[in-house]
């Protein structure tokens, strides 16, 4: 059975994807579910977390975002039967691609699908639903009446979380890395703009160089400065070699931290440097580091855990949940969309329909 692999050069950080052939096993665990894909998103390959949980080896799966149909089910499985629809993560240990035709996993890693949700818009829903989740409640702890700001805000991720945190009453403050992300945060429904709550929200245009963030969010926050930031990435440096100017700077981020504040950050390489951590110390605030691979690298919360999955579909039912993605792609194109998700060049959610 044909799926897509993520082969790495020897020595380097280059990586490349090809099409083989895998053998699904006949024989079904106690707890496994067998299910026929019918739509899988694509998403970057963390090589390092990988190489850092002794998972690597030289065929990694590509595809972990499924929706499909069960076609068959272990002896001890309960809480599915064959013909459900269901839609799940697949471990990080999983051998076969979620490209495959068929692939078995665990049913604690399933939720059921809803009838009124596609199976595209499910799949490439799924991993930036339960990011936002882990984010604003696991690690952030937020309430209605708090102030948000979410980093590239026209990201899936960035636009995911600002749904959520409408839904949960929170004023958002969003940032924008372009003209053409701004207008489309615009036109998100409930808007960016728009808050029931206390007053209303801004979007911050930093492609414009004459917007400065911490201004403008103290502006917005009556000099309070906000409850959470969640970014997107954060420059270490000054002068970032990448090019990564419109990226925020992380002495800006503690700068418009209020008291007690809380700052969910995506770089897993972050450092701080003593007058980082003294201003944080001053302010009362705290860091968290955003891995939503944690829930699947630990049983220890697989109740949380298939409670954010459900969740998230269930809104996405309702209409409260929209997704922003590009039109899916065939199989056969697959390898080359995953080189272009891998180099970070798709703005939109890649889902690949089967």
């Amino acid at each position: 059975m044909k799926g897509l692999y993520c082969q790495q050069n020897d020595g380097s950080d280059q990586v490349k994807f090809v099409i083989q052939e895998r053998n699904v096993p006949s024989c079904l665990n106690s707890h496994q579910v067998k299910v026929q894909v019918k739509a899988c998103a694509l998403s970057p390959v963390d090589t390092k977390l990988l190489e850092d949980l002794k998972l690597s080896r030289d065929l990694v799966p590509i595809g972990r975002e499924i929706s499909g149909v069960v076609l068959q089910v272990g002896p001890k499985v309960t809480f599915f039967r064959p013909d459900d629809e269901v839609v799940g993560i697949l471990p990080l240990d999983a051998d076969l691609s979620g490209l495959c035709d068929v692939v078995l996993i665990h049913e604690h890693h399933l939720v059921p699908k809803p009838e009124k949700v596609g199976w595209v818009e499910a799949a490439g829903a799924i991993r930036d639903g339960v990011q936002s989740y882990t984010a604003l409640h696991s690690l952030g702890r937020v309430a209605a009446g708090h102030t948000l700001l979410v980093l590239d805000g026209a990201s899936p991720f960035g636009m995911m979380t600002i749904q959520v945190a409408h839904y949960h009453g929170v004023k958002v403050l969003a940032t924008a890395l372009s003209l053409q992300d701004q207008q489309l945060l615009e036109q998100l429904r409930p808007s960016v703009g728009e808050h029931t709550g206390e007053g209303k929200a801004r979007i911050i245009g930093v492609w414009d160089g004459k917007v400065d963030l911490v201004e403008a969010c103290m502006e917005e926050t009556g000099g309070l400065g906000v409850d959470l930031i969640i970014d997107n990435g954060v420059r270490l440096y000054e002068e970032d070699p990448t090019g990564r100017n419109m990226v925020p700077h992380k002495h800006d981020l503690i700068s418009v931290l209020g008291v007690g504040g809380h700052w969910v950050t995506t770089e897993h390489n972050l450092q701080l440097d003593p007058p980082d951590s003294h201003s944080l110390f001053l302010r009362g605030a705290s860091l968290s580091f955003l891995n939503e691979d944690v829930w699947v690298a630990s049983g220890s919360n697989q109740g949380k855990y298939l409670h954010i999955l459900r969740d998230v579909v269930d809104k996405l039912s309702t209409g409260t949940l929209r997704l922003q993605m590009e039109k899916p792609v065939p199989f056969y194109e697959a390898a080359v969309s995953m080189e272009m998700v891998q180099a970070r060049q798709v703005r939109k959610r890649l889902v690949v329909q089967l």
